[in-house]
């Protein structure tokens, strides 16, 4: 069976009683299925082959075991008694199996003998016994058309085997095909039976595994006898538990637009380009709602829809290529007006050759642009943007915008390792204070052995004001031996100045410790101000990356394989299918929270998609609300010109659902 994940993957049974309403359910857990097995995540079983479709691992596990079955039979038992309850790693356990395959003989074994000092091949007819220790077998001489000759007894030592009876690479498949289980290996119940093979573990196993329903597991994943599955896993295999936790129902998406829905791929992937790419293309930002709107209308000299095509014809005729040449031939005039598009937009047409679009060049030709499909509208711009990608001044840019992301994410790795440096090193310096405060703070003294012993800490103030006495003291003795005329009075003068000293001792410690405490305040007052400082410069830098667009790429997939995709310039979340061919998209926060608690966070795409939208949702969150305020405005609008009188109703241009037609590019070249 082949593996997905490193884990056996079964087919689904086939469903009983399916009634009309599970239809739609079981169809498309089929589809998702085939898809699935047509992906190159499968993994060869036996020959241990990966990045396999699932038929392509099945056709490897059938060939691979056609070369197990090359293994003699009297060496099989051998090796399965090798293999049950190892613990060596695959490729050792194949190799101990090797040599210990080179080493045994068996009645039928072909190899070569020693006659003289040379080695001639022959086959072991029977094990004649042993003599002193050492085995002797009757072999028959082979010639090398494998005619026999005669037969001899010859002792185990002058046998050898010149070439490895199984590669190293048939030795490990037997070794998958013939287990269940690795660290250790286990054979399976049957074929140990079979062989006489116990299937209890050894004593020094024990320990470490035990046997539950006949089945060999680990002691430290077995709980309430269940072992316990190492999650994320793949999405569909994940089952329901008792311990997960309450899932919301995932919302269904909306999937009102004013295209068709095999058009709205086409219609996200050159709003995006644009939009990303605006200033590059000399075009002014526009909305999502705006270019839906004009793409789906009869009009043929739409500003925004003019705008969009001319950019990109700049563009290309830029760039001196086949474009250039091509209009140059037609002596077509320099610049692309609101008048000349259409001629520009026919050569790009006919220059790139699509049939589909071929037939739509007489209709652009008579000026009724707006009256082509929207399949065609959008086919048109889809080939515009792939002929942009690949434009020599589009690559530049690119490398541009690499070249700045990577400086920005140097920038940025610095500042974060230089903050942990300093982290360190306050450590550090923390650490060194505190050990030099135990050694002013306490007396380190000798005691009768020689070794070192600490006293109850005293007061520093005290020590240092205890040194000076003591000083002063031994001053004052010094000068009573050499001086003995001093009188009572010259004492007394030097209590009063010993006095002094440390009453002024005593004020400088004072001062010292009100301005440390000053000090310590102001620094807790600048941390938070430091720690926000460097949050917003670590935001700089992120969006300073964003702003240099190189691709748009998807948040993730569900359980199903359906892809999400966040423009943050729109603010909805899209949902696309697993086949492309239906799209809907989520507008609240609602629905954006009610997704996030639908996930399962056991499966691999799941808990990666989990994490992205975690990862955005203030951002998202943000938009949404700016998105849902100017919706309210535009129907306030709405309200309040139907509530006006017909002589006085704004023209249709002033409707905020027509504000495409007011759009004016601002970034246009003269």
């Amino acid at each position: 069976m082949p593996l997905l994940k490193k884990t056996p993957f079964p087919l689904v049974e086939p469903p009983e009683d399916l009634e009309p309403k599970d239809l739609v359910y079981q169809v498309r857990e089929y589809v998702n299925r085939i898809n699935l097995y047509r992906q190159r995540i499968w993994t060869c079983k036996i020959s241990g082959k990966a990045n396999l479709t699932y038929e392509e691992a099945l056709v490897s596990e059938r060939l691979a075991t056609e070369k197990v079955q090359g293994i003699p039979k009297e060496l099989v038992e051998l090796a399965l008694h090798i293999i049950q309850f190892s613990m060596l790693p695959l490729k050792d356990l194949a190799d101990t199996i090797s040599a210990k395959l080179q080493e045994h003989k068996y009645v039928g074994d072909e190899l070569h003998a020693r006659r003289g000092d040379i080695f001639f091949p022959c086959k072991i007819l029977k094990v004649v016994g042993d003599s002193n220790g050492k085995t002797s077998y009757e072999i028959r001489w082979l010639e090398r058309n494998k005619k026999v000759s005669e037969t001899s007894v010859v002792n185990g030592d002058d046998l050898i085997r010149k070439k490895k009876l199984c590669s190293r690479d048939i030795l490990k498949s037997f070794i998958r095909e013939s287990t269940y289980r690795r660290d250790p290996w286990v054979l399976h119940e049957r074929l140990a039976a079979k062989h006489g093979i116990s299937s209890d573990p050894p004593e020094e196993l024990k320990d470490k595994v035990s046997v539950l329903d006949g089945v060999i597991i680990d002691k430290k994943r077995k709980t309430a006898g269940v072992e316990l599955i190492k999650y994320p896993i793949e999405d569909l295999l994940v089952l329901p538990a008792a311990d997960d936790p309450v899932f919301t129902e995932r919302p269904l998406p909306s999937r009102e637009f004013n295209v068709p829905m095999d058009c709205v791929g086409d219609l996200l992937l050159v709003w995006d380009y644009c939009s990303s790419f605006g200033k590059l293309l000399h075009l002014w930002p526009f909305s999502l709602e705006d270019f839906e709107n004009a793409i789906s209308r009869k009009d043929s000299n739409i500003i925004l829809i003019v705008e969009t095509h001319s950019a990109f014809l700049r563009l290309l005729l830029k760039e001196d290529g086949d474009h250039y040449f091509a209009a140059q031939k037609r002596n077509r005039k320099s610049k692309i007006t609101l008048l000349n598009w259409t001629e520009y937009l026919c050569d790009f047409i006919e220059r790139i050759g699509t049939p589909d679009l071929s037939a739509s060049t007489s209709t652009i030709k008579r000026g009724h642009y707006g009256l082509l499909d929207i399949q065609v509208k959008l086919g048109i711009l889809r080939e515009l943007v792939n002929e942009a990608v690949e434009t020599l001044i589009f690559r530049k840019k690119i490398d541009e915008y690499v070249g700045q992301r990577q400086v920005l994410g140097a920038t940025l790795r610095g500042e974060v390792l230089e903050e942990a440096r300093k982290k360190r090193e306050e450590k550090e310096r923390s650490k060194s204070e505190d050990v030099a405060n135990g050694v002013s703070n306490g007396h380190c003294m000798v005691d009768s052995e020689g070794l070192p012993c600490k006293l109850v800490s005293v007061n520093k103030h005290s020590s240092q004001n205890g040194e000076a006495v003591r000083k002063h003291k031994s001053e004052v003795s010094s000068e009573e031996d050499h001086t003995s005329d001093k009188s009572d009075n010259n004492d007394s003068e030097t209590a009063s100045k010993k006095s002094g000293k440390g009453q002024n001792q005593d004020a400088e410690n004072e001062t010292g410790t009100s301005e440390e405490a000053s000090k310590q305040m102001k620094d807790e007052r600048r941390l938070p101000t430091e720690k926000r400082s460097k949050d917003q410069r670590k935001e700089q830098l992120n969006r300073e990356m964003e702003k240099r667009v190189i691709r748009t790429e998807s948040l993730g997939k569900d359980r199903y394989y359906n892809r999400y995709w966040w423009f943050q310039r729109d603010g909805r979340i899209f949902i696309e299918n697993s086949d492309s061919k239906e799209w809907g998209f989520y507008s609240s926060i609602e629905e954006l929270s009610a997704l996030m608690g639908s996930l399962n966070e056991k499966g691999e795409r799941e808990r990666a998609l989990h994490k992205e939208l975690e990862k955005f949702y203030g951002r998202i969150c943000a938009e949404l609300q700016k998105r849902s305020k100017d919706l309210d405005n535009k129907v306030a609008v709405d309200e309040a010109v139907v509530r006006r009188s017909t002589r006085v109703r704004a023209i249709p241009r002033e409707n905020p659902a027509n504000s495409y037609m007011r759009y004016v590019n601002k970034w246009k070249e003269d």
